[in-house]
């Protein structure tokens, strides 16, 4: 089996699915799906979110510096789909799409209830690279659904079902293949 080259390119996938929330200094509110996001640094915790200078929501990121990623749930692909496909300009995608703002903790740009998680974010630079910019963010705080939490006040994303995107498709995910670690963890002795 041989290996063919392509045009340089992305594909780096799967990526996540999220629904990116935001409000303009004139209190009119977005939600934007990206998948061009990711963590860059533990501590302090930072992430980023890559777009399009043209998009509706870049120009309310840019004046406020706050935004929310929410992450998606299986229940929400067709959301998450819309918020990709139709632009703030012309629609309201909370109305549209029935999903509940909620006040965020820290920022101004809301939270999106029906969200398992909802990562509250302040832009700390702005970097063009060529069709999109990158908006680098600091967390400034997570928002969990208690739904998803045990007895131990574990968290149980897999429970929500989220989505990943590949090359055009939304995904679920599947069975869990191992955690972290497990392929040099000592093997436990059975007991007789």
């Amino acid at each position: 089996m041989g290996k063919m080259t392509w045009k340089p390119g992305n594909m780096i996938y799967p990526l996540p699915a999220v629904l990116v929330t935001c409000k303009d200094t004139d209190g009119s509110m977005n939600i934007i799906t990206v998948a061009w996001t990711g963590t860059v640094c533990t501590n302090p915790p930072m992430t980023y979110i890559s777009l399009r200078p043209s998009r509706y929501s870049y120009g309310m990121i840019e004046r406020t510096k706050e935004f929310v990623i929410n992450l998606t749930t299986e229940k929400l692909v067709r959301a998450t789909d819309f918020c990709g496909v139709r632009s703030g300009r012309d629609v309201d995608k909370f109305k549209a799409m029935n999903l509940t703002p909620q006040n965020g903790s820290i920022v101004g740009a809301p939270l999106i209830k029906e969200c398992p998680v909802n990562i509250e974010c302040k832009v700390q630079s702005i970097t063009p690279l060529g069709s999109h910019h990158m908006f680098l963010a600091e967390v400034v705080a997570v928002n969990v659904d208690d739904h998803y939490l045990d007895d131990n006040k574990k968290f149980h994303l897999d429970q929500a079902n989220p989505i990943c995107y590949s090359h055009g498709t939304y995904y679920g995910l599947a069975r869990p293949l191992g955690t972290f670690g497990f392929s040099v963890a000592k093997k436990k002795k059975k007991s007789r």
